[in-house]
């Protein structure tokens, strides 16, 4: 399933925050609409809000109604900004509108027909990333694939499959290819509170692929663990640091701790989007800090008594001692992780400079 769309000048998006009750698709006609959209979580995954910040952009321009290069760069510049302030942990989004931002001011160097050229090609170029999204997660799901044996109980923790990126999915994808391969699996999903990805998107996730799973609330990991019910653990990431510690969503560090305990591997799969290198260590990513709301109430219900503070911080920082391999397009890294993760940024960075060579030439 596409994640994200841009159809009759609008960003469209499967609405995450009504699964799995209802399957409906919302159509956002303005920044500020695909800024909430990521905010409120209707579309949520990095990949996935990168992709649609990227859309978001190609929306900005859509829009614009004048005919003045440079005041359609600053508006465009003004729409990043405000795209990007929706999400602060999860780098993607910032890399994809980045990068959407570049192309303009490389398209709009051109005099002749400026904010025409930069529409259409900044259309062009969000389409491209959804689809270069695609192919980098099928990629991933081949390469992770071979560390799965036949009849393995997986755990995964979050949603991590088609609805957190374009399509296909980053550990999901993962255990996804292997399934395919002909493998038998089982999942554990951690229901993930206290959003419940797990239990309302991951499981209708496997659900829909027909693979087997058993969910389980967060706090039962230890015990499948202990009783050896568990093979390995895989995970995803929202942002990895230089030296490989990993930022993902709030519950993964006690699943590396509970690993380390039990002798079982800890994956971590994502694109090399999701490293940061600018950043040497994972203390350095910042927390994304949510409504209380969302612990102090369950379904729009209350399920704390009136006055109680809570404290939401979405994501924890799980240090690389704690990971087995991080796998990427680019292949399966291993500790020391920080060359390895530099050596496939770098490919990343080849292979799309000789995609956007091949598109330049073909345009």
């Amino acid at each position: 399933m596409r994640t994200v769309d841009y159809q009759d000048n609008a960003v469209r998006l499967i609405d995450q925050t009504a699964l799995p009750q209802v399957e409906r698709l919302v159509e956002c006609r303005t920044v500020d609409e695909v800024a909430d959209a990521i905010r409120t979580m209707k579309v949520r995954g990095a990949p996935a809000i990168g992709a649609t910040g990227a859309f978001g952009v190609a929306l900005a321009a859509d829009r614009f109604g004048g005919d003045d290069g440079d005041a359609l760069l600053a508006e465009l510049a003004k729409a990043g900004a405000t795209l990007k302030a929706t999400r602060p942990t999860a780098v993607n989004l910032a890399w994809a509108v980045d990068r959407m931002l570049e192309t303009a001011t490389r398209l709009a160097r051109d005099p002749a027909g400026r904010v025409t050229r930069v529409r259409r090609g900044l259309l062009d170029a969000a389409r491209a990333l959804a689809d270069e999204d695609v192919a980098v997660n099928r990629r991933m799901g081949a390469h992770g694939a071979a560390l799965i044996a036949d009849g393995a109980n997986v755990l995964t923790h979050c949603n991590t499959g088609a609805l957190a990126t374009v399509d296909y999915g980053t550990a999901l994808g993962v255990i996804r290819s292997a399934a395919e391969a002909g493998k038998r699996l089982h999942v554990y999903v951690d229901e993930t509170r206290p959003f419940l990805q797990g239990a309302r998107l991951t499981a209708w996730e496997l659900q829909r692929e027909g693979i087997p799973l058993t969910l389980i609330s967060d706090n039962m990991a230890g015990h499948f663990m202990m009783r050896g019910a568990v093979d390995l653990v895989i995970v995803g990431a929202d942002r990895i640091a230089a030296n490989g510690d990993v930022a993902n969503k709030i519950g993964t560090y006690t699943l590396a701790v509970l690993c380390k305990e039990n002798g079982l591997p800890l994956y971590v799969a994502a694109p090399t989007s999701t490293i940061d290198l600018s950043l040497d260590r994972g203390s350095d990513i910042p927390i994304e800090q949510r409504s209380e709301d969302e612990v102090t109430h369950l379904g729009g219900r209350r399920i704390a008594p009136e006055g109680v503070r809570a404290a939401h911080p979405a994501f924890d920082v799980t240090p690389h001692r704690y990971v087995t391999a991080i796998i990427s397009e680019q292949g399966i890294h291993r500790p020391p992780f920080e060359p390895s993760l530099r050596a496939a940024v770098r490919a990343a960075e080849r292979d799309r400079a000789a995609a956007d060579g091949m598109a330049r030439v073909r345009a």
